[in-house]
């Protein structure tokens, strides 16, 4: 969600700044800012939208200064404004935060009680107004900061500079990412290594409840209890280069076509190749012992757990539960000890899933990892990380990490299969070959975008879509209705199609769109029927099939699109294109923001 970028270093940090916010605007926002130390006193610039307005203001009012922090804010608390826009500052500091204070509003209280003003309403100007409360106090800004921690509840990564401290800032983690990157004479702060890619490869990551000295010359890193402590210093593997668009439109167009290679990047790290069969990394534990696992993510990764229980059921016949991380945690469901809990995220620090992680790992379970962003906290936190390899996904809709995801999950339900052997090595080799298919394959898909766009007309001028499914399909029918959602603001639903007549066909009428999932599967007749129920009362069918059931409905329906042949259990990777291709080419003719969709942030680091 925000993001956090500071530098201390000994030239002119503003333009640097604000080049390191534009690479976070991926992460969503609604307002940036940026403030330095000049002559020793704070100077801001903020400004409510996108950030080429805080680049004006910058323009007309230029920053001085070599120590600086920078903010894109996503709101909790208070409307986006300029008021409420980070850097807060008061007398003494000026400080962005990440996060939520829960108790912000004891602490606002109390500060009002003492004689304190606010200028903002958010929950981050407590934080800086206590700070300052300590400050007057005599406490030093080390002092101060370590005092203001202990007051503090929630979660928030946290940089502050310091008025007359040139060169300092004083960073703090508890529950949202920070990272430090080293130069030479100069030290950077950042949400990810996103941010500090162009700035530094050199980079250690503040472990939960760290808090950092930060100046020029490196850090004195601190955990909870105020010990100094030593952590890694790593060489990231994000590239310097600010990714762009190519020839593509938007992010999520060059993304959704990105599929099939970086579809066949993850598959060379899952299979090996030469034998056709799955490949794991050492591990301490034996999965295929495991008596029950639990998946758990949020949204698009929520959904790509919900097909691969598909997969580890039949497979690897194996129970498995597939939860969603904001529920999890809270519903007190027993935990098996000799249970496997594999968590789904592209960025790797979503809040619900790592809190999840962490409540796993308290009750004893082994944990396993899929993300995409090998440096994150899901990744260095679980026993075992599976990376996606999809590289960079700036659009805020996920598309590529989402059959990535899927991609690492299928071979990890081959590889438990062949262990628990409950199939053999033949069949396992088939299951392998279908996937090795599937990058050629979605390239055909792609080649008929023109149909998507065509098609797309259908669905923005409706109010309500709804996408049905079976099997492996029903989670991609619930993934299409949240891409629609999400690119184009078009109520949609998904629905497992036998569920249909238990309430949701109530919807159907002569205006209602209705996408169909139906590849040639065991449960295809009954899809099909279902479908015969929809156009019986009259609704637009776009029915999405192989040659022979797209041929079955080829008059009846609204459209019909005729998909590549291919195994049932490699049919996910396929059906997920048309859903995605959906929404991107319905949110075009509507106008709105495809790679930035109001409201929504691609890492959600807060509850």
């Amino acid at each position: 969600m925000c993001g956090i970028i500071g530098i201390a270093g000994q030239s002119a940090v503003a333009d640097r700044l604000l080049e390191s916010l534009r690479r976070l605007e991926y992460r969503g926002y609604d307002s940036a800012g940026i403030a330095t130390l000049v002559d020793g006193r704070i100077e801001r610039r903020r400004a409510e939208g996108k950030i080429d307005r805080l680049a004006a203001r910058l323009a007309e009012e230029p920053l001085a200064g070599t120590t600086g922090i920078g903010h894109t804010r996503w709101a909790t608390h208070g409307a986006p404004s300029e008021a409420n826009a980070h850097p807060h500052a008061t007398d003494r500091l000026a400080l962005v935060h990440n996060g939520i204070i829960e108790n912000h509003a004891a602490l606002r209280k109390e500060l009002i009680a003492r004689g304190h003003r606010f200028s903002s309403e958010t929950d981050t100007e407590v934080a800086a107004v206590l700070i300052t409360d300590l400050l007057a106090g005599g406490a030093s800004p080390k002092d101060a900061v370590a005092a203001a921690l202990k007051r503090l509840e929630g979660a928030f990564a946290l940089a502050i500079v310091f008025v007359g401290k040139p060169g300092l800032i004083i960073v703090a983690r508890r529950g949202s990412p920070l990272a430090l990157g080293f130069g030479q004479g100069e030290t950077y702060i950042g949400s990810d290594a996103m941010a500090l890619a162009p700035l530094s490869r050199r980079i250690a990551y503040l472990e939960e409840g760290d808090w950092a000295e930060v100046t020029p010359d490196g850090a004195t890193i601190y955990d909870e209890a105020g010990r100094v402590v030593a952590r890694p210093v790593r060489m990231a593997e994000s590239t310097g280069a600010l990714v762009g668009k190519g020839n593509y439109r938007h992010f999520m167009l060059k993304e959704i076509h990105e599929q099939p290679v970086v579809l066949g990047d993850t598959l060379k790290g899952c299979l090996a190749l030469d034998m056709r069969l799955p490949r794991l990394p050492p591990l301490a534990f034996k999965p295929e012992e495991a008596t029950r696992w639990t998946l758990i993510g949020c949204g698009t990764a929520h959904y790509a757990s919900r097909v691969a229980k598909y997969w580890l059921e039949e497979l690897a016949q194996v129970p498995v539960e597939s939860e969603l991380a904001s529920e999890f945690r809270y519903r007190r469901a027993p935990l098996d000890p000799k249970g496997i809990a594999l968590f789904v995220s592209q960025s790797g620090e979503t809040a619900d899933t790592l809190a999840a992680l962490r409540h796993c790992k308290a009750n004893g379970l082994h944990t396993i990892g899929v993300v995409n962003v090998p440096e994150s906290s899901i990744a260095r936190e679980v026993e075992v990380s599976l990376p996606t390899n999809a590289g960079p996904e700036i659009g805020v809709a996920s598309t590529k990490a989402f059959t990535t995801q899927l991609a690492v999950m299928a071979t990890l339900a081959i590889a438990i299969g062949l262990a628990r052997r409950t199939i053999d090595e033949k069949r396992a080799r088939a299951l392998a070959e279908a996937l090795i298919e599937v990058p050629a394959r979605m390239t055909e898909v792609l080649a008929r975008a023109a149909q998507f766009r065509t098609l797309a007309q259908t669905l923005a001028a409706a109010r309500d879509v709804i996408y049905l499914g079976r099997g492996t399909c029903y989670p991609l029918a619930l993934e299409g209705a949240l891409k629609l959602k999400e690119v184009s603001y078009i109520h949609a639903e998904g629905y497992a199609a036998g569920e249909l007549k238990h309430g949701p066909i109530a919807l159907i009428d002569d205006v209602m769109p209705v996408v169909v999932l139906a590849p040639p599967d065991h449960l295809y007749e009954k899809t099909a029927s279902n479908v015969e129920e929809v156009i019986a009362r009259g609704a637009k069918v776009i029915f999405i099939s192989d040659a022979r059931g797209a041929a079955q409905f080829k008059d009846r329906a609204l459209a019909t699109v005729e998909m590549p042949d291919v195994d049932p259990f490699a049919a996910p990777f396929l059906y997920a294109l048309p859903v995605q291709l959906l929404a991107y080419y319905t949110a075009v003719l509507r106008g709105t923001d495809v790679d930035q969709p109001r409201n929504l942030a691609k890492s959600v680091t807060v509850e």
